[in-house]
């Protein structure tokens, strides 16, 4: 409707100026007159053709450099125009039209030097393209998106106005192009305190998280890549001519169940949720890597939950799971906590990642302290916004056997990040 009326005003004023040119020179007479009517002709003519030139069957595309990428990265896009009559045009205005998950910047160096004022994240993203194509078929608009934020982002809309030299007929366009921008959420290393675990002979504690016993060796077996020097077996290699390292018994370590907390709450701060789910994630390979079984659960609105398994599947299943994931849901994450811990397996250490600490999750985490080998919460949250009630409450799980890690912008600008007292 709004491009109807533009076009019907356009229209209304070059025909006016040509009504009132002609008017002139037939009212006036002489070879002045008609001299400025037919120098004038070619410009009223041009911009009728203008006003009738369908700028809107215009093929036009949208090419991406990446479309996964890590939270923090940028792409180049590329937009395309193909014409099919080559109309001489003065100028072309393309303006790619972000959606609000794109309204968030990030700056994975320094974004939480700032955590106290998670406002510093929001920016007004605006691109704009000028071109002058005058004959060209094609036209091709390069520009950057910068500092991609976590999650799903569909770029859908692409506006291009062009008009003539003097401003009279203007005209505009809203083409839909769909494509889909993916940012994963950064990992990095990640340095962790002790985890208890067990040997087949009995309960033996273990001082660092590599649960394979180094000390009983059950057979050889051929080298394979990632093999420690000091595993391989000497006199077996040379007896046989090729590389054979030592077995080990394997230990019978404990399970390790992370619980992240996905539910929204008064005056939240998006960068301590941001974190959050890095701190998940990173928690999660480092776990993993170091041949511990480790399964994830998300409390929100809905609750996901991902088995302690190690294929390659799963492990993509929850990056795509934490890339979307958004703070929701209505119930303190608390009493959900609840609610699953009944479903959770007897003998797991259980770590709860979350960004509001309150008495309700003291309570629950009590009485999950009661059915499982330990339990840990990860407390992120920016020093300044840390109550005195929140410290008093930290005390008080830890004097209940609850171990408290408190993640503050100090330390989330580690690396590699220590958590300790896990």
């Amino acid at each position: 409707m709004k491009e109807k009326l533009r076009a019907v005003g356009n229209f209304a004023l070059v025909f006016f100026l040509f009504a009132v040119l002609f008017s002139f020179a037939m009212f006036q007479g002489g070879f002045t007159s008609w001299f400025l009517f037919f120098g004038f002709l070619p410009i009223f003519l041009y911009h009728f053709g203008l006003m009738l030139y369908p700028i809107h069957k215009w093929e036009v595309s949208r090419l991406l450099s990446h479309h996964v990428v890590r939270a923090g990265d940028g792409v180049t896009a590329t937009i395309r125009v193909r014409r099919r009559v080559p109309f001489p045009l003065y100028y072309c205005i393309c303006e790619e039209i972000f959606p609000d998950t794109l309204k968030k910047a990030e700056d994975r160096s320094n974004k939480y030097r700032w955590m106290n004022e998670p406002e510093r994240q929001y920016r007004l993203r605006e691109i704009k393209k000028v071109v002058f194509p005058a004959f060209r078929r094609v036209i091709e608009l390069p520009y950057r998106i910068e500092q991609i934020p976590r999650g799903e982002h569909q770029l859908r809309y692409v506006r291009i106005k062009t008009g003539d030299f003097f401003g009279f007929v203007k005209k505009e366009h809203v083409f839909q192009l769909d494509d889909q921008l993916i940012a994963y959420p950064n990992e990095f290393p990640v340095r962790m305190g002790e985890v208890s675990s067990s040997y087949e002979q009995g309960s033996v504690a273990s001082s660092a998280l590599n649960l394979t016993n180094t000390n009983v060796a059950t057979g050889i077996r051929e080298y394979m890549p990632g093999d420690k020097v000091t595993w391989i077996d000497w006199k077996q290699t040379a007896r046989k001519n090729e590389v054979m390292t030592k077995e080990f018994e394997q230990e019978k370590s404990s399970n390790i169940l992370l619980v992240l907390d996905a539910v929204p709450y008064k005056e939240m701060n998006g960068l301590a949720f941001e974190a959050a789910i890095e701190v998940t994630i990173s928690l999660m390979e480092t776990i993993r890597r170091n041949f511990t079984q480790v399964g994830l659960v998300t409390i929100g609105e809905d609750i996901f939950h991902s088995p302690m398994q190690h294929s390659p599947g799963q492990r993509e299943w929850v990056r795509q799971h934490l890339t979307r994931i958004q703070p929701s849901g209505g119930q303190p994450f608390a009493i959900r906590l609840q609610e699953e811990m009944f479903k959770l397996g007897i003998g797991n250490i259980v770590i709860a990642v979350t960004t509001n600490l309150d008495e309700k999750l003291v309570v629950a985490a009590k009485k999950l302290r009661q059915r499982t080998k330990r339990v840990s919460i990860v407390f992120i949250q920016s020093a300044g916004m840390i109550t005195e009630k929140q410290h008093a409450m930290m005390q008080q799980l830890r004097f209940e056997g609850v171990r408290v890690t408190v993640l503050t912008e100090k330390q989330l600008m580690k690396n590699p990040l220590e958590v300790g007292g896990i």
